[in-house]
């Protein structure tokens, strides 16, 4: 079983072209749009590539299930959704400090 451990390992697994088509599926499935997003009643869609140009990555295609702790689920479709960078950061705990009050206005 192929084991996706080191940064190496998971590179050359997120570079591949079987990847790349797994995720393909994923954003089509879910429409282009981020699912966490949807469940909270909001909506944050991707826009495709133009032609010719590049555009900023919007969607993250997410493991549910981590593929450093469930590799047989790295290329099921179903353990796959589509993510806006901001919720996969939340989901990964990533850039997110809670904000600091200004000031305190009970100090009466």
């Amino acid at each position: 079983m192929t084991e996706y451990k080191t940064y190496e390992q998971k590179r050359k697994f997120y570079k591949s072209a079987a990847w790349e088509h797994l995720r393909q599926q994923a954003l089509e499935r879910d429409n282009w749009e981020c699912q966490q997003c949807k469940r909270e009643g909001r909506v944050h869609a991707d826009s495709r590539k133009v032609e010719g140009q590049r555009k900023s990555i919007e969607l993250n295609v997410h493991h549910k299930y981590e593929i450093e702790f469930y590799p047989k689920l790295a290329m099921v479709l179903d353990n796959l959704e589509s993510l806006c960078i901001n919720c996969h950061n939340k989901t990964h705990g990533k850039g997110f400090k809670p904000k600091e009050k200004k000031w305190d206005d009970e100090k009466w």
